[in-house]
This record gives structure tokens, sequence and C-alpha cells, in this order.
């Protein structure tokens, strides 16, 4: 495995989008167990793209224009869903005392759909993998699935990262209603500027 493997994974990894946004976001509203939790259900998000690009299933969103607008428009309509049920103080900046299970699956579910409604991924991983896989390799699976195994490890700890810091300073944040408030608009507004980029983006 190269440096510019590793390299190029953290970049990608650390880069906002939707998984970091949401991870932020459930660390401020819940809590430091409730971001990993959502730093858990982002990694977990990914493995059908990945899964999607080593079995060669990106080509059929890559050159199917129908399947490709189907997800790309079901992920952009979920994100702006995520936005009304932020400001509505029932989505991922609704505060909780206490995570329960019931609680803990939402989150997971919720960061799941977030990756997976995002074809995006998908094409990226398809492009992405292969270029570091040796092309006199004689099989290159083993190498994309450790890869990818990689690849998942950073997104969990960058993401864990990401939600602890959230978490840290969750309680300056909710005990101040107009910061709160702010931040609920800011969070939505975020996930309504994701879901635009999503639905203008191409195969």
């Amino acid at each position: 495995m190269s440096w510019e493997f590793l390299l190029t994974a953290l970049i990608v990894v650390v880069s906002p989008g939707t998984g970091v946004l949401y991870t932020l976001a459930t660390g401020l509203a819940r809590g430091g167990k409730a971001s990993v939790v959502a730093a858990f259900g982002c990694t977990l998000g990914i493995v059908p793209h990945m899964a999607a690009a080593i079995l060669g299933l990106a080509a059929l969103l890559h050159t199917s224009a129908i399947a490709f607008q189907m997800l790309k428009y079901a992920g952009v309509a979920y994100l702006l869903w995520m936005a009304w049920m932020t400001l509505k103080e029932s989505g991922a900046l609704g505060v909780d005392k206490q995570t329960d299970a019931r609680s803990t699956l939402q989150v997971i579910a919720h960061a799941i759909l977030i990756n997976i409604l995002n074809p995006k991924l998908t094409i990226f991983f398809f492009a992405f993998l292969p270029q570091f896989v040796p092309a006199d390799a004689s099989d290159g699976l083993p190498l994309m699935l450790e890869l990818s195994a990689v690849f998942m490890l950073l997104t969990f700890v960058v993401f864990v990262g990401y939600g602890l810091f959230a978490a840290s300073i969750r309680t300056h944040v909710i005990s101040r209603p107009k910061v709160l408030a702010w931040m609920r608009r800011t969070f939505a507004a975020a996930f309504v500027m994701l879901g635009a980029r999503l639905a203008l983006a191409e195969r």
C-alpha cells in the first residue's frame, strides 16, 4: 500500500461533505457517544458504493442516465428532508438529553442513507480504487478489498474526531438558545447546499 493512496484517501475523507456534516450535527445535538454511532453509520454507508465499484456495478450508473438520475434525486430529496427536520428541531440538531436504543438506530439509519443515496460515491470509488492496483497484478480483488478496508478505517477515525470535537463544545451551544437556533439554520442551509450540489452533479 502506497503513501500516495493514504494521502489521497485522507484528503477525501477530511473534506467536508454530507457525512461530516451529519456527524458534527449529531455530536452537537446528542453528545460524544451518538457522534461515534453516526461515524460508524457513515462508514457503513460507503460499503455498498465500494462493493458496487469492486463488482463493476458503477459502470451501470455511469452509462445509465435513468439509474443515475433516480438515485441522485432520491439523495437530493433526502438531504432536503434532513434540512427541514433540522429546522423543525427534530432532525440532526434535535437536542436529546439521552440516547436510547431507538435513537441510536435512527442515527445509524440516517447516517447510512446519507451516504447510500449519493451515486457520485460509487463512481468515485470506481475511478479511485483501480488507480492503486498495479497493472501487472494477476488478481486485483484482494488489494482492492484491502484498500477499501483502509479507506473505511480512515473514514471512521476522522469522523469520530469531528464528532467528538463537536460534542466537546456541545454544552456551550445547547445552553445558549440563540446560538443553537443559529446553528440549526446553518446546518439546514448546509444540507440544502449539498443537496443542490448533488442535483447539479453529472455522471
